[in-house]
């Protein structure tokens, strides 16, 4: 079993290599996408049982809203005065924020008049928000502006760990100037998608000029949950925290989303009815924004404010916003678990799976508890996801351990093969002098009489006997005798051809399969043998010198025989010949 063990722990150490050179060769750029998709697996499947906020309300320009201000209103962007009289509208209600998903950039044909009357609504209510955009057009372009301090965010950075770069920009497209004088309720809407261009994150903070300033959403939650202060303490552990809300960042200062279904989760109120309430007209307008956190934005697909997120292909960019904002006040983000969790995670698969593919014999058992073990971790990570906000990798933990499992095939495949290798060496070698045993002899006999019927060649056998091998037995003792024989077996072995066959035939005697080997070649090998054991010296055990000689019979197929009984029995009756002469000789 320890040994078992000492494979396992093996396999999963050199995989430990294997994967680290994988995941730093290029394709962990590869990893990482099949991860996000797991993740948008994952949120489109616990999103249906989570339900967005009742407290946001989007007004929303719809398709139908776009149509009606086109045939009713007659231009598009619609008059910035009509935003004005939305806000008053809707703070006839005392809602909790008003947020624009919109950029009021410059002067809508030079319409002074609108863009001042929507700048002192800003001036008038301390709730309504709105959006500014960074981005890294040209100077030629665009001369980049300062913006003022007090819409800048002051960051106190304890984590050495996230870095803002990803979120940092070189220019600004400026917004109305009276709004700015009129209000510091102005967040970026800058978004982070990631390289497949899906929406999973969103920036808590953006650097511009050096300067921090807050995404939209972010500072409505802050402003929304009772905070004024324009500082912020990044916690060690990657983490933003005020009130009771904690934000955890990952290495590039982006929050994870949780998501609440697909497009259309919140309560949408299309404009245009809106627009025909506050004309008087006659129409069924189910609003309440009592105590509400309501967003305008676009929703109507010709507009093109649409991004693609793990719940939907077609999500409007004024939802993303309530989404962050939801997930703000639910304190609901999504954490990514830390690299050294998934290593912990990935050797504990590992040696499950090492433990199954050692254990169990039958492939379909192993495969089906390796395959078991697999679901029961990508269940694993749903519950982590649905239940503690927790992305568990994935992909790289199975990865790991489907290599482990290979690693273990082939290991336990070795195994095996030295198994049996080490059983059919039992079962065909002698013990004593390691030479093959009578039962491979007779194998062998009968394969090389077959082959040289086959390709009409010839081949030779060598029977040896070891002369007056029990007295020599009697007077030195039993283990003088087994050292003896294997001195005699390897002296055999080391002056023959490699193809040759050398076998222990049945106590003293040897012999020999000589494969394409003639008959005078045969007498020529004996000779050989006999001359090389009768000149070398053997110890006894009380240190004396003692000489050993062998007696030798050789016939060869088919000059002598047609079968491999009477090729035995001739090269026997020789054995015996040689003996009967005087012993130490080749008889043939």
């Amino acid at each position: 079993m320890f040994k078992k063990l000492l494979y396992v722990l093996c396999s999963i150490a050199l995989t430990l290599l294997v994967f680290y050179g994988f995941t730093h060769s290029g394709l962990d750029a590869f990893i990482d996408g099949i991860e996000n998709k797991t993740f948008d697996l994952r949120q489109s499947v616990i999103s249906k049982h989570r339900a967005a906020s009742k407290d946001i309300v989007i007004i929303t320009i719809d398709d139908a809203s776009y149509e009606y201000a086109l045939d009713n209103i007659g231009e598009w962007p619609l008059p910035r005065g009509l935003y004005a009289d939305l806000v008053e509208f809707v703070e006839q209600q005392n809602p909790r924020l008003i947020a624009f998903d919109m950029l009021f950039v410059k002067s809508a044909k030079n319409n002074t008049t609108d863009d001042k009357k929507l700048a002192d609504v800003f001036r008038k209510y301390d709730n309504v928000f709105t959006a500014m955009n960074f981005d890294y057009q040209s100077e030629d372009l665009r001369k980049p502006q300062d913006l003022p301090a007090k819409l800048q965010i002051k960051l106190n950075d304890l984590s050495n760990d996230i870095n803002f770069e990803e979120n940092a920009f070189t220019n600004y497209r400026p917004i109305l100037e009276e709004i700015i004088n009129n209000t510091s309720n102005i967040g970026t809407v800058n978004i982070s998608r990631s390289n497949d261009g899906i929406l999973r994150k969103a920036p808590v903070l953006v650097k511009y000029r050096e300067n921090f300033y807050p995404q939209m959403s972010f500072l409505m939650a802050y402003t929304a949950t009772g905070n004024s202060s324009r500082e912020l303490t990044l916690n060690e552990n990657g983490t933003l925290t005020f009130s009771d809300r904690v934000i955890p960042l990952d290495k590039n200062g982006n929050a994870i989303l949780n998501w609440y279904g697909a497009r259309g989760s919140y309560q949408e109120i299309p404009l245009y009815k809106i627009i025909k309430k506050m004309n008087g007209e006659n129409v069924q307008l189910n609003a309440d924004f009592k105590d509400k956190i309501v967003f305008v934005g676009m929703t109507a697909n010709s507009l093109f404010d649409l991004k693609t997120t793990p719940t939907d292909k077609l999500f409007p960019g004024v939802e993303v916003l309530a989404t962050y904002v939801n997930n703000i006040l639910d304190n609901d983000f999504v954490t990514k678990a830390p690299v050294g969790c998934t290593i912990l995670l990935s050797v504990i698969i590992s040696l499950i799976i090492g433990f199954i593919t050692l254990k169990f014999v039958s492939a379909s058992a192993m495969i089906f508890l390796t395959l078991l073990t697999y679901m029961g971790y990508t269940i694993f990570t749903f519950q982590m996801m649905k239940h503690f906000n927790l992305w568990v990798d994935l992909v790289s933990p199975l990865i790991f351990a489907t290599i482990v499992f290979i690693a273990m095939l082939i290991v336990k495949y070795l195994i095996k093969s030295k198994d049996f290798e080490q059983q059919y060496k039992l079962a065909t070698t002698d013990g004593l002098t390691g030479l093959y045993n009578h039962r491979y002899f007779q194998e062998q006999m009968t394969n090389t009489l077959e082959h040289s019927k086959r390709y009409e060649t010839e081949f030779s056998l060598i029977i040896i006997d070891i002369d007056y091998f029990k007295k020599f037995n009697d007077s030195f003792g039993h283990q003088c005798g087994d050292r003896v024989l294997r001195h005699v077996a390897q002296t055999l072995k080391r002056n023959v051809r490699a193809t040759d066959i050398v076998c222990r035939y049945g106590g003293e005697e040897m012999s020999i399969i000589l494969p394409n080997i003639g008959y005078q070649d045969a007498i020529f090998t004996a000779e050989k043998l006999c001359k090389t054991i009768a000149e070398q010296n053997i110890h006894t055990n009380n240190d004396k010198i003692a000489k050993v000689t062998i007696s030798l019979g050789v016939a060869t197929y088919p000059k002598d025989a047609q079968t491999t009984q009477d090729l035995i029995k001739i090269a026997d009756d020789r054995l015996y010949k040689a003996k009967a002469n005087g012993r130490n000789q080749v008889g043939g």
